[in-house]
C-alpha cells in the first residue's frame, strides 16, 4: 500500500498518472470525490471489482455504484430514457447517484447479478482528470470497511487500511476533505423515482426529484 499527497491547488499530473498505471494493472485506489473519499479500480473489469470487495470486507450480495465522466460515458452502460434524462440533468454534476438499468458491458460482478446500477457524476475536478486520463469508469464506494460508519479524514483511513489483511493498491492524499454526506441515492428504474438514501445536504434536490416524478 502505497501513500502519495496531492496539493489539489497545483499541478497534479504525475498523481494522476501513477494512479492510472496502478488501476490499468487491475490495481485498486483510494482516491478523493466532491463526497467523501472513494475505494476505486475500473468498473468493467471483473478481477478488480472483486478485489474492491475484498478490501472492503464487504458482502457479494451488495452492488457497488460507479462514477462516470459524462453523459457520454452514460450511455455507454446504462439504458436512458426521456424522462430519466430531465431528472438527470436537473441533479448532475453533484452528489447524487442514480439507479438505470445496465448494459451488458456492466459486469454483473458490480452490480451483484442484478439488471440495474448505481451511476453519478461528481461536480470534482480531480475525478474528471482521473476519469479522462484513465477511461473507464471507476467503482465509487466510500474508502472504509463495510459496517463501519465512513469518514472524510484521510489519516483515519490510511491508519484502517495499513492494518487490514487486503490493503488498496495506492491511497491518494489530498488532506481532510470538506465535511459531507454521502451522495442521495435514486431509482429510477421504475414509473417515477425512488428515494433510497437521502442527503440533507440538499434537500432542495429531492423536492425537484419529487416534483418531476409526480408529473
Amino acid at each position: 500500500m502505497k501513500v502519495v499527497q496531492v496539493d489539489l491547488n497545483k499541478d497534479y499530473s504525475d498523481v494522476i498518472r501513477e494512479a492510472v498505471n496502478v488501476l490499468n494493472c487491475d490495481g485498486t485506489i483510494i482516491y478523493p470525490t466532491d463526497t467523501l473519499y472513494g475505494l476505486g479500480a475500473n468498473a468493467l473489469n471483473d478481477i478488480a471489482v472483486r478485489k474492491i470487495f475484498k478490501i472492503k470486507r464487504r458482502s457479494l450480495s451488495k452492488p457497488l455504484p460507479m462514477i462516470v465522466r459524462n453523459y457520454t460515458w452514460l450511455k455507454e452502460l446504462v439504458d436512458t430514457k426521456p424522462h430519466q434524462e430531465e431528472i438527470i440533468k436537473k441533479v448532475w454534476p453533484g452528489k447524487v447517484t442514480v439507479v438505470l438499468f445496465k448494459k451488458n458491458i456492466v459486469p454483473d460482478a458490480l452490480t451483484a447479478k442484478f439488471n440495474s446500477v448505481g451511476v453519478r457524476i461528481p461536480n470534482y475536478v480531480f475525478t474528471d482528470k482521473l476519469l479522462a486520463e484513465f477511461g473507464y469508469p471507476l467503482t465509487s464506494t466510500s474508502a472504509n470497511i463495510s459496517e463501519q460508519e465512513p469518514t472524510n479524514d484521510i489519516n483515519r483511513i490510511i491508519e484502517i487500511f495499513s492494518k487490514s489483511t487486503a490493503k488498496p493498491d495506492l491511497i491518494i492524499d489530498a488532506g481532510i476533505l470538506p465535511k459531507s454526506e454521502p451522495s442521495m441515492i435514486v431509482d429510477l428504474t421504475g414509473n417515477k423515482p425512488k428515494i433510497l438514501r437521502i442527503s440533507p445536504t440538499k434537500p432542495e434536490k429531492l423536492l425537484k426529484l419529487l416534483e418531476l416524478g409526480g408529473k
